[in-house]
């Protein structure tokens, strides 16, 4: 089992920032993907960004504003959001794919944390 707990979440005015945080817990042998989703009232979950090997994407929507970082020795992830706009809001989701101690493939996700832009 692995656990994802996000953090960070909160309201900002627009054009503010926030920074989100992501740490993973448990039987974790190796983590191949973290990557952050959210899911805006009344939409579907959308995928923002994610890292992998050192490489990030992400959606056209958040480039240039939002930044992915990782930190491979202690399981965890950021997210660091600029320029935030009222369309960002949004409960935001962390992933992380890899495999577990017993080599079984796991891919996880988070409770969730709020983010309001608005003013």
């Amino acid at each position: 089992q692995v656990q994802l707990v996000e953090s960070g979440g909160g309201l900002v005015q627009p054009g503010g920032s926030l920074r989100l945080s992501c740490a993973a817990s448990g039987s974790i042998f190796r983590i191949n993907f973290m990557g952050w989703s959210r899911q805006a009232p009344g939409k579907q979950r959308e995928w923002v960004t994610g890292i992998s090997g050192g490489s990030t994407t992400y959606a056209d929507s958040v480039k240039g504003r939002f930044t992915i970082s990782r930190d491979n020795a202690e399981n965890t992830m950021s997210l660091q959001m600029n320029s935030l706009k009222p369309e960002d809001t949004a409960v935001y989701y962390c992933n992380a794919r890899g495999l577990g101690r017993t080599l079984a493939s796991f891919d996880s996700w988070g409770q969730g944390t709020q983010v309001t832009v608005s003013s």
